[in-house]
């Protein structure tokens, strides 16, 4: 189930982000449940899909940095859809506020690099210790969820993520 995050998700959350075995903190303490907190009330708003009562994946969109603060799923949950339904509401919301251009860091020769490209994020340069820094522009974004709900209303079957990408346009 996806629903809007709280101050209550942070733990489960804080289990989600120290979980990934790709783009890993190098020490848990340097994202604190205070930074959380910050970013899903202050700065932006965050989304949490739960599986049975725990926490399966984690989006949170800095809408005062213009970026996508964080996004991962649970190892134990990867390849399901979590993260497109994650990820594609956020950039719902975010160009629901604004429509200024959107960015992220990711590390290279990562999962998260070839899911951003496929997502039709461009990859713009390099950001903090050698992340590559990509963008997403609100007309980019409005294309290709015109093309996705096109293409769900011709091929979509009964998972729910896809349904849940065609009704959130």
């Amino acid at each position: 189930m996806l629903r809007d995050a709280t101050i209550d998700d942070i733990p489960g959350i804080q289990r989600v982000r120290n979980s990934v075995t790709e783009n890993t903190l190098s020490d848990p303490a340097l994202v604190s449940d205070e930074d959380c907190g910050l970013y899903l009330t202050k700065r932006g708003k965050g989304w949490v899909y739960e599986i049975n009562g725990e926490i399966a994946g984690f989006a949170i969109v800095d809408l005062a940095g213009k970026n996508i603060w964080a996004l991962f799923i649970h190892p134990r949950y990867e390849g399901q859809g979590i993260g497109q339904l994650l990820h594609d509401t956020m950039l719902d919301w975010y160009f629901h506020q604004t429509s200024e251009k959107i960015w992220l860091g990711t590390a290279p020769n990562t999962r998260a690099e070839l899911f951003y490209r496929g997502l039709g994020w461009t990859a713009v340069g390099v950001h903090g210790k050698g992340e590559i820094k990509f963008e997403m522009t609100m007309d980019v974004w409005s294309t290709r969820r015109l093309q996705n709900k096109q293409g769900c209303l011709l091929s979509c079957n009964d998972n729910p993520t896809s349904k849940a990408n065609t009704l959130m346009l």
